[in-house]
């Protein structure tokens, strides 16, 4: 029996596709080269753009013939998009060869699904419960290793599905990462530890008693062993002096610090429900530079977010030039059903975005090679 996994979306996703190879394996699946030659065919799908919505609902339309040609052939769909439940039923309606289809917290049981699958269908859409910390893995990230320290947000930015579709922030223990963790560096394959979280600077506060994210940081630099750590990704209002202090003084902590901005304009921010001012932004960007000269910084961008003015948009275009990023992701804002932002009135064209970000990534490029002159 094979298995063929397609993954959308961050990095957390990408360490969800290694815990379904995990489970499949452990259910006696290998991995197959291509979608012909599999058994079953899992989309790990992601909810934060439509695009990335649009690009689910094409690839799992073409896998009628496959389905066509092989009765038992089994087909799942997972993962944020499929959290919301108008969309799983969508899916449902729409391609009725799908034979499983299951939220974010769901995926644990993804094996039973397999096995009930043969009674019917499946659609589950669970609430979210404890982390559970029985799942199997197989790394597929070369000499990285991906280490989930938390899952969910509480911070309801006005543009973002997260905290819909992956639930409020649940903080794993620290003595459950450590483990992991010392574990991963006696397999001695890894050089890299990547630590991952919607908001990595918030682990533990809900934690009893509570832990802060500078101890952990610390704490896993004192395991003995050859290996850089790092981690994403970070909000800027919980970036603490002590975090920045433990990535100076630590030499295990790669000089790296992916921070988003979004915009550059303080009423946009306020809008997006950010918590933080361009000034406040600013001076993080600051103690970075003077706890550690050459820390790499990069940053994620929308543009064309409602009411968003020209003007608006250059003070975005400004931070860019002020901050001097190593480099930014720059996005079209895109609605999503069911948060405060798409049913905000003045949404901007989709050619006006587009003109936006296209210029905005054109001035990176031109910043960046001034920087490399």
């Amino acid at each position: 029996m094979k298995y063929f996994i397609v993954t959308y979306g961050c990095q957390m996703n990408v360490h969800e596709s290694e815990k379904i190879a995990g489970i499949l394996e452990k259910l006696g699946y290998t991995q197959a080269d291509t979608r012909e030659t599999a058994d079953i065919i899992v989309f790990n799908t992601c909810a934060i753009r439509e695009g990335a919505e649009d690009r689910v609902f094409g690839n799992v339309g073409n896998l009628k013939k496959l389905k066509k040609n092989n009765k038992d052939l089994i087909i799942a769909v997972c993962g944020c998009m499929t959290q919301k439940e108008q969309t799983a039923q969508k899916l449902m309606n729409t391609f009725p060869f799908i034979d499983i289809v299951i939220g974010t917290f769901n995926l644990p049981k993804l094996g039973y699904y397999i096995e009930a699958v043969k009674k019917g269908r499946q659609l589950e859409l669970f609430d979210e419960g404890e982390i559970d910390e029985t799942l199997p893995y197989k790394r597929t990230s070369g000499d990285n290793a991906w280490v989930n320290i938390m899952q969910g947000c509480n911070n309801f930015c006005t543009y973002c599905i997260v905290p819909y579709v992956r639930g409020r922030e649940k903080s794993r223990k620290e003595e459950n990462i450590l483990k992991e963790i010392k574990e991963i560096v006696a397999e001695g394959k890894y050089k890299k530890i990547t630590l991952l979280g919607q908001n990595v600077n918030s682990y533990g506060k809900d934690l009893n008693p509570q832990i802060t994210f500078a101890k952990l940081l610390r704490d896993i630099c004192l395991i003995e062993g050859n290996f850089t750590l790092s981690f994403m990704t970070s909000h800027p209002k919980d970036l603490t002096d002590d975090v920045i202090q433990t990535i100076a003084e630590e030499d295990k902590i790669e000089k790296f610090i992916h921070l988003p901005a979004q915009s550059g304009n303080n009423r946009i921010l306020k809008l997006m429900n950010r918590s933080y001012t361009r000034e406040k932004y600013l001076d993080i960007i600051k103690k970075i530079r003077e706890k550690m000269p050459n820390c790499r910084i990069t940053s994620d961008f929308i543009v064309g977010f409602p009411t968003e003015t020209e003007e608006e948009f250059n003070d975005t275009c400004d931070l860019v030039k002020q901050v001097g990023y190593d480099s930014i992701f720059a996005f079209k804002y895109s609605p999503r059903e069911g948060t405060v932002a798409s049913k905000m009135e003045d949404q901007i064209p989709e050619e006006v975005k587009g003109e936006r970000v296209n210029k905005l990534l054109a001035l990176e490029k031109k910043l960046q090679k001034e920087n490399k002159k």
